[in-house]
């Protein structure tokens, strides 16, 4: 690792020893909770590193500042300073994410839709144990590191075409004790081998001039599940399995990125089992023209399962 990296790690001991847990609301909620009288400027470890507030000199000990100047995530902020990252828990892990406002382009996201994720991971993993495991768009990992401190014993793989994400998946996988390869490229295109379970919870939304994170491509923002999803049907192992977590648009009722991957499954000698996780997320993007005619976009599951 880079003495950055290294850095990286020994702030998250040093938070962890302190006892620190921060589970990340929505965009939403974190604007409303910074906006308020006494959010100003920050009073401990949590206004810091989870609601990214700027804080004072003598806030933060000696020994934190120093892994914030050797990591280079201290920022000045209105006559104080801020930190760079944010760091959010998942039971006993903790995570490195881009600080709020996410408004850079490489942008490492954490949010409810990682909580849901890897809650639909944990539900719906495969009785058996895969021997090679790839979390494709892996952003900073949370999903194959919680998958692979299940299952120790799997080779885990985290790719994306980010690097800076991969930077962070590679800090969070050694503090959280997963030995995970980072790997730079889209989708399963960096991986040689044959996976026996595939895990992904894509961009998914439309037309976005955003964050790389947030552009899903064409089909309201399917494109890039659909691409995902086609290739890893393609790609795995006999009675290999996938686990898909993303976003979908529903139009006059029906679920067209649902049929997609009926008609996929079918041409690849797939089974499909999809089902609703929550019914209306993001409601504030169907204001947008990219999203005529849509009435709600559901957060979705899939599992894909090639036949041996």
């Amino acid at each position: 690792m880079s003495p950055r990296q290294q850095a990286l790690v020994d702030l998250l001991g040093r938070l962890k020893s302190q006892g620190y847990r921060f589970v990340t609301p929505g965009n939403p909620t974190i604007r409303t909770i910074r906006g308020r009288a006494d959010k100003a400027w920050a009073a401990d470890l949590r206004d810091v590193f989870g609601w990214s507030l700027p804080f004072r000199k003598g806030l933060l000990d000696e020994g934190l500042v120093e892994l914030m100047q050797a990591a280079d995530i201290l920022e000045a902020a209105d006559g104080g300073q801020r930190s760079a990252l944010r760091v959010s828990s998942i039971g006993e892990a903790l995570f490195l994410h881009s600080a709020f406002p996410t408004t850079a382009r490489d942008a490492v996201f954490f949010g409810p839709d990682t909580y849901r994720y890897v809650r639909f991971l944990r539900e719906r993993l495969p009785s058996w144990t895969a021997k090679l495991v790839v979390d494709i768009g892996a952003g900073g990992g949370p999903g194959g590191i919680c998958l692979g401190r299940m299952w120790p014993q799997a080779r885990i793989l985290l790719t994306d075409v980010n690097c800076a994400a991969l930077e962070l998946a590679q800090v969070n996988a050694r503090f959280n004790g997963v030995a995970a390869e980072c790997l730079e490229g889209e989708g399963l295109d960096p991986v040689r081998e044959g996976p026996d379970l595939v895990i992904a919870n894509p961009p998914f939304i439309a037309a976005s001039e955003g964050q790389t994170y947030q552009e899903g491509g064409d089909a309201y923002g399917s494109a890039v599940s659909v691409a995902w999803a086609e290739e890893a049907m393609r790609r795995l192992t006999p009675r290999g399995c996938m686990l898909l977590y993303t976003g979908s648009a529903i139009v006059d009722g029906g679920d067209p990125f649902r049929e997609r991957l009926d008609a996929l499954a079918r041409e690849h000698d797939c089974s499909l089992e999809y089902e609703e996780i929550d019914p209306d997320i993001f409601g504030d993007e169907l204001t947008r023209d990219a999203y005529a005619g849509v009435e709600r976009l559901a957060a979705v599951g899939a599992v894909i399962r090639r036949a041996g």
